[in-house]
């Protein structure tokens, strides 16, 4: 049947019915949803927006403040400092942005309520302005060692432990909890799956943000996110685009350069993103990274052409929404000034422009290429029709705002909280066990010292890493006791947590990124030599067993977030089966050439 489509006025008051809703919480019916009138209606309302309105709608920018209206003084103070406005609804009614990102430093993300009322008013905000539209409210909620929405949300698994777990149906319901969660507090975009293809050990920004090292294994895991956000009402974002995998510069502080052959991308890097795109990703995010083989340039992907318009658009035949990574990060700003980077991403096929540093410089370099002609408005047009196609989709037209019975209904429920520990219990990889020494007995075993590193934790973790161990052993009916020696012990630390050992049955040591020169391999020798039996959990990179010896049982956990330190303790204590098996392969400590575990390595009780 065909439908006349619905002009600018119907599609505003169904919008406008839509904020009455969220106050007398009447129901709008749905109307006019499909999609063919919806892109015409769209067109239309591109056709009467400003020049202004147009710029705005490129624009995703960070805001500080737990309300749109009324933050914090501090807050108010940063957001004039930094973006020239008081609050969230002034960023909205000064820029016109089509986008903001939230970030637990910028105090969005307090607790699940607080979020979905920011977002109640950044949506207020954005159906006040001349041209009434929606926003597209982000973050980066990778789960694992990257998290902005903490407890009482459920914390997941992040990307390599799901790789160590090797189950799509794990990773596609993680993805599908996390979405639901995060729609239900108005955040409908998500800066992931990471599509990177974790190939350098060394990487210093991906690591275990990667699903692994495997291009195949990595486009399943990838695909299963990818439906399972998107099932859920949330864009999924792949990243990092052409693929970050290989670097041993973080982007956020240099420009990496990646030395594949194009060849190798095609083989390497492109199949996870070709993977993402079969599966109807709605956003892929651009790397700061230059990769000859694919722009002899040497501009960074963010600002290829023939990367973003020749591969992603043409040759792998995306036609979704591009988004900039941070344009805050050094990689991007290396070769040209703040004022060109935005302009310069447009011309490469970009469609969001993502936090730039000083969003007047930017929003302005935009408009100005548009007024010299160097930018046309047919082509700010294609983006702004990508970006609304997509607001339309997630259906924020029609429903824009979340509500508290939402929040409760949804947010760290019982059922989301068990399916997490089970897929961390999936996920937790057996490395070391001489002489079978796990499971562990609290008869047997039952005093145990918790030491190691205790990195800053992920968003709204309960404690550090350390403490965490030693409350699991405890509810297990384990004597445990914790002590933090850090993530670079001093010769203190070490003769304190020796002290500490004496008359323990066992010693768990929580190692974090040990290296050659890492005084945790100090540590674990220090412990090792009192006789006590030492168990070490790698709580992120599984490479830290090349560097220690002695200990009779090796962990890896992928991340030092609750769940899956929890579930590592359960693994230790033999209330679950260790199932996880390497997605990276582990190489010699001695000889870096000769691979120490495989891929696919992994122990069992069994």
């Amino acid at each position: 049947m065909h439908h006349r489509a619905p002009s600018r006025r119907t599609l505003l008051t169904v919008t406008a019915a839509a904020a009455a809703a969220a106050v007398t919480g009447v129901t709008v019916p749905v109307a006019h949803a499909e999609p063919d009138t919806s892109l015409r209606s769209l067109e239309r309302l591109i056709s009467r927006m400003s020049l202004e309105e147009k710029v705005g709608q490129l624009f995703v920018m960070r805001v500080y403040g737990h309300s749109a209206t009324d933050p914090d003084q501090a807050d108010i103070d940063a957001n004039l400092a930094e973006i020239g406005v008081r609050t969230a609804a002034d960023l909205v009614e000064k820029y016109h942005v089509g986008g903001v990102i939230y970030f637990t430093w910028a105090h969005n993300t307090r607790d699940p309520h607080q979020i979905a009322e920011l977002s109640n008013g950044i949506q207020r905000a954005g159906l006040a302005q001349p041209t009434p539209l929606p926003l597209l409210i982000s973050t980066d909620q990778e789960h694992g060692i990257v998290c902005r929405v903490g407890e009482p949300a459920t914390l997941l698994p992040g990307a390599m432990a799901l790789g160590a777990g090797g189950s799509r149906a794990d990773a596609r319901d993680a993805a599908r909890i996390a979405g639901a969660e995060l729609a239900a507090v108005g955040i409908r975009q998500n800066y992931a799956p990471v599509a990177d293809v974790n190939v350098n050990p060394a990487n210093p920004v991906i690591g275990v943000r990667s699903f692994g090292s495997d291009p195949e294994a990595v486009a399943d895991l990838v695909s299963a996110q990818v439906r399972g956000y998107q099932q859920a009402g949330v864009a999924a974002t792949s990243k990092h685009f052409p693929g970050h995998g290989d670097t041993a510069t973080d982007s956020h502080y240099g420009l990496p350069t990646i030395t594949h052959t194009r060849e190798q991308w095609a083989e390497l890097d492109a199949p996870p993103f070709r993977s993402a795109i079969a599966a109807g990703i709605d956003s892929i995010m651009t790397a700061h990274i230059v990769v000859p083989a694919l722009d002899p340039s040497e501009d960074p992907a963010t600002l290829s052409r023939p990367i973003l318009t020749g591969i992603l658009r043409e040759e792998l035949g995306y036609d979704g929404v591009v988004v900039t990574d941070s344009l805050g990060m050094e990689g991007v700003r290396t070769k040209y000034g703040d004022d060109r980077v935005p302009v310069l991403a447009l011309k490469a096929g970009v469609d969001q422009l993502l936090n730039p540093p000083k969003l007047d410089i930017a929003w302005n370099a935009v408009l100005q290429a548009v007024k010299d002609g160097e930018l046309t408005e047919a082509r700010l047009d294609e983006s702004i029709l990508r970006i609304l196609r997509l607001k339309a989709r997630l259906g924020l037209f029609r429903r824009p705002y979340v509500t508290a019975a939402g929040v409760d209904r949804t947010v760290g429920t019982r059922a989301h909280l068990a399916r997490a520990d089970r897929i961390a219990e999936g996920t937790t990889t057996l490395l070391v066990n001489e002489g079978r020494f796990l499971p562990v007995s609290r008869r047997s075993h039952g005093d145990v010292l918790v030491v190691g590193a205790d990195p800053a934790s992920p968003s709204g973790t309960t404690g550090p890493p350390t403490t965490t161990l030693a409350t699991a052993f405890t509810e297990l009916g384990f004597t445990a006791t914790a002590l933090s020696t850090g993530i670079t012990p001093t010769a203190a630390k070490i003769e304190e947590a020796v002290a500490a050992a004496a008359g323990k049955d066992v010693v768990v040591v929580g190692t974090y990124n040990v290296s050659a020169t890492s005084p945790q391999r100090t540590l674990v020798a220090r412990l090792v030599a009192t006789g006590v039996p030492v168990v070490t959990i790698a709580i992120r990179n599984p490479y830290d067993v090349a560097w220690t010896t002695g200990q009779r049982a090796t962990l890896a956990a992928y991340s030092w977030t609750d769940v899956e330190l929890r579930a590592a303790v359960r693994v230790l204590a033999g209330r679950a089966e260790p199932r996880g098996r390497l997605p990276v392969p582990v190489q010699r400590a001695d000889d870096p050439t000769r691979v120490l575990y495989p891929v696919g390595h992994g122990l069992s009780y069994a």
